[in-house]
């Protein structure tokens, strides 16, 4: 069902996986090893990771969920030619909810790859795959009340693609065990169809090849 990569023209995703992952390599950017995780993380609705083990049941988690079609996650690497070429620089994510035909795309962007606009190039990405691959409905985009980054990020796109802003949700989720708001933004099938002009070239291969 989920391609097993996805190429932009700067990027290339591939299936998080154990057999592309090593879980040191996970853990050595997605725990307290890194120096800029919890920058990272601060609006992410997952905490860094404490151990190894940790690592190795998230990848086995992301691996079940895929089986499940209930989650798509890939890892994100700048393709040739860009700065870090071939470096994990985060992931991407595809939440499925089936019942009520809908999707909510997810990232996870390490700082040193801030500020190239890949965020918003995975989006587009991810949307030709949920509207054009998996046919779903809608796709929502939740984001923390507090995150401006994020926002302006996930503005952009949105806009380009025909949706809209759909407003806070205020207690909508939690983090560390808190209550938090969520701005969420939302693009329809039909209106990503209608912008069309706001495409771009993906390429996806269900092999890894």
């Amino acid at each position: 069902m989920f391609p097993e990569t996805i190429e932009t023209d700067r990027l290339r995703l591939e299936r998080l996986t154990r057999d592309r992952v090593d879980p040191r390599d996970l853990y050595a950017v997605a725990s307290d090893r890194s120096p800029t995780v919890d920058e990272e993380t601060e609006y992410l609705p997952w905490s860094p990771l404490a151990t190894l083990r940790d690592a190795e049941e998230r990848i086995a988690e992301f691996e079940r969920r895929w089986d499940e079609r209930e989650r798509a996650e890939w890892v994100i690497r700048p393709r040739e030619g860009e700065d870090g070429a071939g470096e994990f620089a985060g992931t991407a994510g595809l939440i499925c909810r089936w019942d009520r035909d809908l999707v909510s795309p997810a990232v996870w962007l390490r700082k040193p790859f801030w500020g190239r606009r890949y965020s918003g190039e995975r989006a587009d990405a991810l949307l030709a795959v949920a509207f054009d691959r998996l046919d779903v409905g809608v796709a929502a985009v939740p984001i923390h009340g507090e995150n401006d980054r994020s926002y302006r990020a996930v503005e952009r796109y949105v806009e380009r693609h025909g949706g809209r802003y759909e407003g806070l949700l205020r207690n909508h989720a939690g983090r560390y065990d808190e209550p938090a708001d969520h701005h969420r933004f939302s693009v329809s099938r039909a209106e990503w169809r209608a912008a069309d002009g706001a495409r771009t070239a993906v390429r996806v291969t269900d092999d890894g090849d």
